[in-house]
């Protein structure tokens, strides 16, 4: 499963060989360290009892490009790997960035 962080790496940094498109590579860079950062943020509150990051926030830095870095810190730090509604929203936004990502791929052979 931990592949699956290297997929948009992958992608965007063929991109910017290909095009000069960057951005994309930098976006999902930041983002995963964003949320590999807030992940581990949390990590230390849950132990220590502390003040927590909302799940809605922590799946909004997912869906905004964070989910490479969601997935390491879920495997690095063991967190938020136990609640079922949390799972179910994490690979749904994993999936669906996946599929999105696919499309736009395959869009050359589509728009013929």
């Amino acid at each position: 499963m931990m592949g699956l962080a290297l997929i948009p790496l992958g992608w965007a940094s063929w991109l910017g060989v290909q095009s000069g498109l960057w951005w994309p590579l930098g976006l999902i860079v930041l983002m995963s360290l964003l949320t590999l950062a807030a992940y581990a943020w949390d990590k230390r509150q849950a132990v220590r009892g502390g003040w927590r990051i909302p799940e809605a926030r922590l799946h909004m830095l997912e869906l905004c490009g964070g989910w490479p870095g969601a997935l390491l810190a879920r495997h690095w730090l063991r967190h938020k790997t136990q609640k079922g509604s949390y799972r179910l929203r994490f690979w749904a936004i994993v999936w669906g960035q996946l599929l999105l990502l696919g499309l736009w791929l395959s869009r050359p052979f589509w728009q013929v």
